[in-house]
């Protein structure tokens, strides 16, 4: 898995790439209560709003760690927006992307950088 500066992690599954945010993230956010995520075909390139994501606390977009067509998302999550909290990085991720370039992956952050970005 990599990190961005945004609290976002990417798992790489071959030319797919699943997006989250980290459970530090959550944790900040405080209780999720509602996501809005990307339509199934939207494209997006790196640094673009795809998604959003309300707490008890405040508002915040997940930025795209990449460009790249969005393939699948996570509808359990309209459903239950909690599972941001519960289980950020299995339960709780946001969509999946076909990346325009799969060599962006190798340009994020890796766990030790992240871990002493929030540190």
């Amino acid at each position: 898995m990599k990190y961005t500066e945004d609290h976002e992690w990417v798992r790489k599954e071959g030319d797919i790439f699943t997006i989250g945010i980290t459970e530090y993230a959550s944790e900040e956010l405080g209780d999720v209560v509602y996501v809005d995520l990307p339509e199934e075909g939207d494209d997006f390139s790196t640094g673009d709003d795809v998604a959003v994501i309300e707490s008890v606390k405040a508002a915040s977009e997940i930025i795209a760690p990449m460009a790249g067509t969005i393939v699948e998302i996570n509808e359990e999550l309209v459903d239950n927006p909690a599972l941001v909290n519960e289980d950020p990085i299995e339960k709780g991720w946001f969509f999946k992307i076909e990346a325009a370039d799969p060599g962006e992956y190798d340009n994020l952050m890796s766990e030790k950088e992240y871990q002493e970005l929030i540190s």
